[in-house]
């Protein structure tokens, strides 16, 4: 069986850190899969999908290590092309992925204890995010 749902989350702009396994465990429990594999994806160049103990001190860590990984102040051949100062935010959003699968049983996401899925907005401005779940299972 497939079942298929289209979420959209309202972000603050970049470095905006929005935790969506309740979105995955609803569109789950709504599918009446019980088990399987769950796909998350976000259509944007600009945004990603991780997972990660959502607490502020791991939230504050990551943003560190994005700073070091594609600093905001770099010269960007894209920035250069477009005038758009968000060369920095394709190539974190290219270092951490679009796509997240999960596998399920009994009806929930086989997470770990202190294990959540995240979205995480890398434009400098607010954006309206897609986010795709795609679940696959009987």
């Amino acid at each position: 069986m497939m079942f298929r749902k289209t979420v959209t989350i309202e972000t603050r702009g970049e470095e905006d850190l929005i935790d969506i396994t309740d979105h995955i465990r609803s569109a789950i429990k709504e599918s009446g899969v019980s088990d399987g594999l769950v796909c998350v994806f976000v259509p944007h160049s600009t945004a990603a999908l991780i997972t990660i103990e959502n607490e502020p001190g791991l939230r504050n860590d990551l943003r560190k290590a994005l700073e070091r990984i594609a600093p905001k102040n770099f010269v960007y051949d894209h920035n250069k092309a477009w005038g758009d100062d968000n060369g920095h935010s394709h190539i974190r959003s290219s270092f951490l992925g679009t796509s997240i699968t999960i596998p399920f049983s009994g009806g929930s996401p086989d997470l770990g204890t202190w294990q959540q899925v995240v979205l995480v907005e890398l434009d400098i401005r607010k954006r309206s995010r897609k986010v795709i779940i795609q679940i696959m299972g009987e």
